[in-house]
């Protein structure tokens, strides 16, 4: 659900940045006052995770589509819902400047879809309520369903509104919605029980893991084993797995073309657009999660071949795309790791001078 620049107004994309803006200063803020130390590698872990897991399409059955893991809710239920914001922000913006998915015009909007509305709508008042202050495997698998299927129809509920107040002509708002909402739904329901299958896992191995834990019940120590199988599973995935996504369109560029019939609008040619897509050209290093035209990339010999595998709607085993999933979760761990260790840091300064 990375939006482009194309749907996006420049008043749309700066008054979005601002929301986005203000909630990482908000959510930096909570950070120094509840931060606790076992969180901040978990920051990294899980940031790396969601990155992971989000180059992994699946195909919808039945429509010619696909969807990938959007990560907020699966975040704000690991970190609470404040650490979770800023880690999904940041791998939002790895995402935009490294590998040019989604841009950065609408980078704002996409931080707020996929971030501010799982987080802060969806994990406390669905998640939470369903999961009870005592979660139980059944009810962390009803509440990581509801919660990421409902998260991710408010989610293009917003690119609609979005790209309506953009003045985006070519998709009229009630048709447009009537594709979104419903892909949209099948997805989420697919990421509910992803994120169940990972929340139950975490629950039964280390349940002072969750956000809902007490604070003080959790040590880094104790989390270790947690970390350590959730980086293993990032690099598997980003690495590995990832050579089997879908090559069908995800939701949103589904949606899109059956719109407005083309596969992808056109953005204006000058101005704001036209300066923010150089920009990102130029700090885009493996566009498209690949190497960049001209340089070494040849397809993973496989039994099937590269054309068996764009026929079931594959992508092409490539270097490209391990190496993409390798230094695109390494770069965000590094940065959500950073983020959480200087909020811990300003908050044992300001400790010691009460």
């Amino acid at each position: 659900m990375h939006m482009a620049d194309a749907l996006i107004s420049p008043a749309i994309g700066g008054a979005m940045w601002a929301v986005a803006g203000g909630a990482i200063a908000v959510s930096a803020r909570k950070m120094r006052q509840s931060l606790d130390s076992a969180r901040v590698p978990m920051m990294g872990v899980m940031g790396a995770f969601v990155f992971a897991a989000q180059m992994v399409n699946f195909p919808i059955p039945g429509t010619g589509s696909s969807g990938h893991l959007g990560g907020g809710l699966l975040l704000a239920v690991m970190l609470g819902p404040w650490a979770a914001f800023v880690t999904i922000a940041s791998i939002l913006a790895v995402q935009a400047l490294l590998f040019a998915d989604g841009g950065l015009l609408a980078l704002g909007c996409n931080i707020v879809n996929m971030g501010l509305l799982p987080c802060f709508i969806a994990y406390p008042l669905i998640y939470r309520p369903l999961a009870g202050p005592k979660p139980t495997g059944s009810r962390i698998a009803l509440a990581s369903v509801v919660a990421a299927t409902v998260g991710l129809a408010i989610g293009a509920t917003g690119v609609a509104v979005q790209t309506t107040a953009s003045g985006i002509t070519e998709l009229p708002v009630g048709k447009f919605l009537l594709l979104m909402v419903p892909i949209h739904l099948a997805i989420g329901l697919v990421e509910g029980l992803v994120t169940a299958a990972v929340v139950t896992f975490v629950w039964r191995a280390r349940p002072e893991a969750l956000e809902l834990a007490r604070p003080d019940s959790a040590s880094a120590g104790r989390l270790v084993p947690v970390a350590a199988c959730l980086l293993v599973a990032a690099g598997v995935v980003g690495g590995l797995v990832s050579w089997f996504a879908s090559g069908d369109p995800d939701g949103l560029e589904w949606s899109v073309a059956r719109t407005s019939g083309v596969e992808e609008l056109a953005g204006p040619e000058g101005g704001v657009h036209a300066a923010l897509q150089g920009v990102q050209e130029r700090t885009s290093l493996l566009p498209d999660y690949d190497f960049p035209p001209g340089e070494a990339n040849e397809p993973t010999t496989t039994d099937a071949g590269p054309a068996d595998a764009e026929s079931a709607g594959l992508c092409a085993p490539s270097a490209g795309t391990s190496v993409s999933g390798l230094v695109g979760g390494g770069a965000t761990l590094l940065i959500a790791l950073s983020a959480g260790w200087l909020l811990r840091r300003k908050q044992q300064v300001a400790g010691d001078r009460q």
